[in-house]
């Protein structure tokens, strides 16, 4: 059974920085599609990047501030958060699906971003 847990989420004033973790383990194999979603309390649920094996995403509001990153081992999954703004305050979660699931079949709990203005 595959396990997800983020960890490197904290305080940060504007214009800071993060890096989030996502270690994975378990039953990790097939698992190409890697993605950071984030909620704050007042809005629905918003994926922020996607990493599927051979390629990347990013919604329109990260998009040149976030990377996500994965390590050659395919343990952890990384988002590097740049730039911060008020408005990335919420809470992150990483999530993984396998090639063909539909959607995103493991989560894990997430973890809390505030950034300050």
């Amino acid at each position: 059974q595959v396990q997800l847990v983020e960890s490197g989420g904290g305080l940060v004033q504007a214009g800071g920085s993060l890096r989030l973790s996502c270690a994975a383990s378990g039953a990790t194999f097939g698992l190409n599609d890697m993605a950071w979603f984030r909620q704050a309390p007042d809005k629905e649920r918003e994926r922020g990047a996607r990493w599927s094996g051979c390629t990347t995403d990013y919604a329109d509001s990260v998009k040149g501030r976030f990377t996500i990153s994965r390590d050659g081992t395919k343990s952890t999954v990384w988002l590097q958060m740049n730039s911060l703004k008020p408005e990335d305050t919420a809470v992150y979660y990483c999530a993984a699906r396998r090639t063909f699931d539909r959607e995103y079949k493991f989560w894990g709990q997430g973890t809390q971003v505030t950034v300050s203005s």
